[in-house]
């Protein structure tokens, strides 16, 4: 569906025809604008590579980013001065110009990393954004583990053993469902090291959020206290058909996830099945409070702990 206009494109191309750079300009238009659309909210996947389409900086435009996958490619060599091999070399440079200097000059540097998901926002959007989800995390992981990514261990001087997994949002949930999150966040970690083979240790799972960009308090509902949320929707977030200026506070239910995370996984390979109800709202960032002239740290949620996990040992 979301990949119609690209697909339709690209089948149109005769590969072995001369190189024609308008024709790679539209091709590579349409295949980011299908990575868009399968990011965008109503959608929320993770696997998209190569991450630059989604954000190009510097690079808008240029030849770097101008390529995509042809349809039924051909196993013969691309013919010299071909559109197949201008794709093909417009790909090594990509992997020459933005994927090697990114590892060497970033990981190449750290023994430690942090991987940041959006748990919730897949929850959200049902089973086939957790499963792919579950699967980015796969590929993810397993790019630390020692001598499974031939590629990624040419690249990375220093081995990494620390891994943080954190779950990111843990503001928009009522602290009664962090610690659910966690286990979920926890079992995605253990399906994707027991797919790789990868041993677990050194991995570490969190519920975290950076800013906290709400506060809780419970409203009466009949003769039961329910647990809410309290925050500044930002402009244009709609909740029950309302639509938010960003300026005014709101309470809402954020719902809540299963205790037992096998539940929901179980669910995933069931027809038809839909996820727990999590309201997912993006909030403006909290006033600062400021006490005797002082401006007072930005509010967050296990922040503290991640930073003990990643540098301690280091500060001990």
């Amino acid at each position: 569906e979301l990949s119609k206009d690209w697909l339709s494109f690209a089948s149109g191309i005769d590969m072995d025809a001369p190189a024609d750079e308008g024709t790679a300009r539209r091709l590579a238009e349409s295949f980011a604008a299908y990575l868009k659309a399968c990011k965008s909210d109503e959608r929320s996947l993770s696997t998209l590579p190569p991450g630059r389409f989604l954000m190009p900086g510097d690079l808008e435009g240029s030849p770097a980013l101008t390529f995509a996958p042809l349809a039924d490619l051909k196993d013969t060599p691309a013919p010299k001065g071909s559109f197949r091999a201008m794709m093909e070399r417009r790909y090594d440079a990509y992997k020459t110009i933005v994927v090697k200097p990114f590892f060497r000059e970033h990981f190449a540097r750290l023994d430690r990393q942090i991987v940041l998901i959006d748990a919730l926002q897949a929850i959200n959007r049902g089973p086939e954004a957790v499963q792919d989800l579950e699967r980015a995390l796969t590929d993810v992981l397993a790019c630390f583990r020692p001598g499974h990514n031939s590629f990624f261990s040419s690249l990375v001087g220093r081995r990494i053993d620390k891994v943080l997994v954190a779950a990111t949002k843990a503001d928009h949930l009522h602290h009664e469902s962090h610690d659910r999150l966690e286990r979920l966040t926890g079992r995605l970690v253990d399906r994707a090291i027991e797919r790789i083979g990868m041993a677990g240790a050194g991995i570490d799972v969190m519920a975290i959020a950076s800013v906290r960009a709400t506060r809780e308090a419970s409203v009466k509902d009949g003769s039961h206290q329910l647990p809410v949320i309290v925050g500044t929707p930002m402009a244009g977030e709609t909740i029950n058909g309302e639509v938010f200026d960003g300026t005014r506070q709101t309470a809402i239910f954020p719902g809540d996830l299963p205790a037992d995370p096998e539940a929901l996984f179980r669910q995933l390979g069931q027809p038809g099945s839909e996820l727990p109800d999590v309201n997912v709202v993006r909030f403006r960032p909290p006033a600062l409070d400021e006490k005797g002239g002082i401006t007072l740290s930005v509010p967050h949620i296990r922040l503290d702990r991640a930073m003990q996990f990643l540098l301690g040992d280091r500060l001990a």
